[in-house]
């Protein structure tokens, strides 16, 4: 029944899941550079940079300066999950989220209903979130064949 329907997730989650994912996936060992994330996954790095930032602020990756600066992971890819990014990037959106729910109904259906509703939705999404690893999300980004280019870098060392 819902097989074709598609969860409307806010694109700056989904922009901080692809940045992170990036980062894992392609850094080797060395910080990748808000640019080549920029490249790859077509993010405006003027957008993208913001993301980060709320990023090192929330614990999920860790900015390195200088000229062979960038982003690392700040804990191992099997140790940080969905919900992680989530909560890094909420800490902006509790008034968002407050809006949002000020859209439903003071009537007695929005009230003793939808918002009741809406708030089970939004804690069974956190929980899986919550479950859903980066590490995962490398394995998948592998088994669908995206070619690391840490490992392409490491096949050409001298």
């Amino acid at each position: 029944m819902y097989n074709d329907k598609v969860l409307s997730l806010p694109g700056k989650f989904l922009f901080a899941v692809e940045a992170v994912i990036d980062v894992a996936y392609h850094a080797g060992g060395i910080p990748v550079r808000s640019s080549d994330i920029t490249r790859r996954q077509n993010i405006p790095e003027r957008y993208l940079e913001q993301l980060l930032q709320k990023l090192v602020r929330g614990g999920v990756l860790k900015g390195i300066r200088g000229p062979k600066g960038g982003y690392v992971l700040a804990r191992e890819r099997r140790r940080i999950t969905l919900g992680d990014i989530n909560n890094a990037l909420s800490h902006d959106d509790d008034k968002e989220e407050a809006k949002g729910m000020r859209l439903i109904s003071a009537s007695a259906i929005g009230a003793g209903v939808l918002k009741p509703l809406w708030q089970r939705c939004e804690e069974h999404l956190h929980g899986y979130m919550d479950t859903i690893t980066i590490e995962d999300l490398c394995e998948e980004t592998r088994a669908i064949g995206i070619e690391s280019e840490a490992r392409r870098a490491d096949d050409y060392a001298i």
